[in-house]
């Protein structure tokens, strides 16, 4: 008996050892994300079907089920300035099967919502952001402000009148006005719609003078001159609109709004299974197809670390919060 159990623990201590040295952990958890994907893989956003998070979740998802042999199913749940399919995301399980694609919205809900029910810092692993974007100033082309110092001079002689369109309280392009009439010192009027594509008609019509939309939204508009740019937000020009300069360049030097895209999922989802997907992300943003059709959208590809995508999502937060407070917006 005493060397049948020595012969037991013996071949029980090889077999770990062979394991190990083979790189398979024996932990229920890592042995089930070994075999990820196994089925259907959701990709929820927080937003409307069309917009920027929506265009590139499918981009990404399409990538994904080709490459992983599962399909990535994108999933809208908008609502609440993004915050309904944000809290889905933070209570759904953690077995690596459903992930969150949000916007810089995302980094603004701590300073609006003082009862926000998640902790965008605690209740998330961020994987990767895919793009950065920029924000452009829009106007129509019968506009008489003919660059960015014209439509501050404007607005500074006009407080109140210029009235600007955003997709709704607490949006991206709510905050990024917001953010220009502080550091402009100009009084503008937020005027919220309800989506994205709203705005752009509201500023055709002419029932809004501006919009402070992500480019890949109106791109196509500005090539067809149907509204004219005055200005992007980031601090590099953007390829697509090469002509167009940034704010700062334009003499609003502390204008700086980067919109961006990013995969986050719940707390708890095992490692190996976000590290995996950061590094699809990270070659897809890389791969020549996927490259072409980001710039196309006027994007610039990313793909960054679980790491260095903390980095920028909590520096966001903390930067956001005080622009939020700065400018007395309260969201219920």
């Amino acid at each position: 008996m005493f060397v049948s159990t020595r012969k037991h623990r013996f071949i029980r201590t090889a077999l770990c050892v062979t394991l190990v040295a083979l790189g398979v952990s024996m932990h229920p958890g890592d042995a089930a994300a070994q075999k990820w994907p196994e089925r259907n893989v959701r990709i929820v956003t927080p937003f409307g079907a069309g917009g920027g998070t929506d265009i590139f979740a499918r981009i990404l998802a399409q990538r994904f089920s080709e490459r992983l042999g599962q399909q990535f199913i994108v999933e809208n749940r908008p609502g609440a300035g993004s915050t309904i399919g944000t809290e889905y995301v933070a209570r759904a399980p953690a077995d690596g099967y459903t992930f969150l694609m949000t916007s810089a919205s995302f980094s603004f809900s701590p300073g609006l919502y003082p009862k926000l029910r998640y902790n965008p810092i605690e209740d998330f692993v961020r994987v990767s952001q895919a793009v950065s974007v920029p924000h452009v100033i829009v106007v129509l082309p019968s506009f008489p402000a003919k660059n960015l110092q014209d439509f501050v001079r404007l607005a500074r002689e006009r407080p109140g009148d210029v009235l600007y369109a955003s997709a709704g309280p607490g949006s991206a392009m709510h905050l990024a006005g917001a953010l220009f009439g502080i550091v402009s010192k100009t009084k503008i009027t937020h005027v919220p719609y309800k989506g994205g594509g709203a705005t752009t008609t509201a500023v055709m019509s002419g029932e809004a003078t501006t919009a402070f939309n992500t480019l890949e939204t109106v791109l196509a508009l500005i090539q067809s001159n149907r509204l004219r740019a005055l200005a992007v937000s980031t601090r590099e020009r953007s390829p697509a609109l090469p002509d167009v300069p940034t704010a700062i360049e334009a003499g609003i030097k502390d204008y700086e709004v980067i919109g961006w895209f990013g995969l986050m999922a719940p707390k708890g989802t095992p490692s190996s299974i976000i590290e995996q997907l950061s590094r699809e992300t990270t070659a897809a943003m890389q791969s020549s197809d996927i490259r072409s059709r980001t710039t196309k959208q006027g994007a610039k590809p990313v793909g960054s670390s679980p790491a260095e995508f903390e980095r920028f999502v909590r520096s966001e937060v903390a930067r956001w919060t005080k622009i939020i407070q700065q400018a007395g917006i309260k969201l219920e």
